[in-house]
């Protein structure tokens, strides 16, 4: 390849790459070639910016470098989170556009602005106009139900505005994250972006950026490859593969146990990793106990038993 393979970006998985997370798994992060993230989205709600908590992901040192994210439809609200992300010190924002779940959407918020092309454009007025020209993002998905919805009705009125660039999910939200990418039309979209394009969607961490970018080539040319790749559950799964992953998820649940109030809350997200993991060989066992867990010394007790003592976990997955 004649340049640099484009730079890969953690997505932002609520309730699987938060700040927690994030700092616990830094290291096999950066090893699998992570070189930014976006945080799970901050809401904008009409009613005035939500309190401090809302920003406790985006708060203090970052183990990667960070790109805050927010969702809404009131342009007012949008511009007052992106106020606070500036004072807090961040040059960049983005919108989250793509999220698909149906509680979200048929607010109109998340993907439900790909439905309102007028409102997602007073957003992105006022996204540049807060964060300034070249600072502001938005991810997206090919549409609701619609996949020609992006290339046909919302990448016009992206291509009005000078963002950073636009991450494109090349579902559409009623598929949610199951079913084939459309690549046809991610490609018919992203040469219609006259911002540079972001994929996201189904990669293959393995190898980093580098290896992601010579499989994209050789399938799809060098003159495609977009201005940076972003992976959600690849970039986790990698977390897992790691020589260090067993120690490093009993850290996590001790700073999650520290952080968060109960039992309960730390179950659903140890057991929400884990339910990723189970797709990396050397975690396959542990699923089926883990699952079955009710506190966070079951949970210890799964791992360990899927681990027992004088076997190490491979250095692959």
């Amino acid at each position: 390849m004649n340049r640099a393979a484009p730079p890969l970006i953690l997505a932002p998985m609520r309730g699987l790459a938060m700040l927690a997370f994030r700092r616990a798994f830094a290291e096999p992060l950066r090893e699998a070639g992570a070189a930014a993230a976006y945080s799970p989205f901050v809401p904008a709600g009409a009613g005035g910016p939500p309190g401090r908590s809302a920003f406790a992901d985006v708060a203090g040192p970052q183990p990667l470098p960070l790109v805050p994210q927010t969702i809404g439809k009131n342009p007012a609200a949008v511009a007052a989170v992106l106020r606070i992300f500036k004072d807090m010190g961040y040059a960049r924002a983005d919108l989250n556009a793509g999220c698909p779940f149906p509680m979200v959407r048929k607010k109109g918020r998340g993907s439900g602005l790909l439905e309102n092309p007028s409102l997602l454009a007073r957003i992105c007025e006022a996204g540049v106009e807060t964060m300034g020209p070249g600072n502001f993002s938005v991810k997206v998905r090919l549409g609701v139900a619609d996949p020609d919805t992006l290339a046909r009705d919302v990448m016009p009125v992206l291509d009005r505005f000078p963002l950073a660039c636009v991450a494109i999910h090349p579902r559409t939200a009623v598929q949610m994250y199951g079913g084939a990418v459309d690549m046809e039309r991610y490609f018919r979209a992203a040469r219609a972006s006259a911002n540079p394009v972001v994929y996201n969607g189904d990669l293959d961490c393995a190898g980093g950026a580098a290896a992601i970018a010579a499989r994209w080539t050789a399938l799809y040319g060098a003159d495609s490859l977009p201005a940076a790749f972003m992976a959600g559950r690849g970039l986790v799964r990698a977390a897992g593969a790691h020589a260090r992953a067993k120690e490093l998820l009993l850290r996590y649940l001790e700073d999650s146990e520290r952080e968060m109030s109960g039992p309960a809350p730390v179950m659903g997200r140890i057991k929400e990793l884990l339910a990723c993991w189970r797709a990396v060989p050397r975690w396959a066992a542990c699923w089926p106990r883990a699952k079955l867990a009710r506190t966070p010394a079951e949970l210890r007790v799964a791992v360990a038993s899927a681990f027992p003592a004088g076997r190490q976990p491979l250095n692959a997955g």
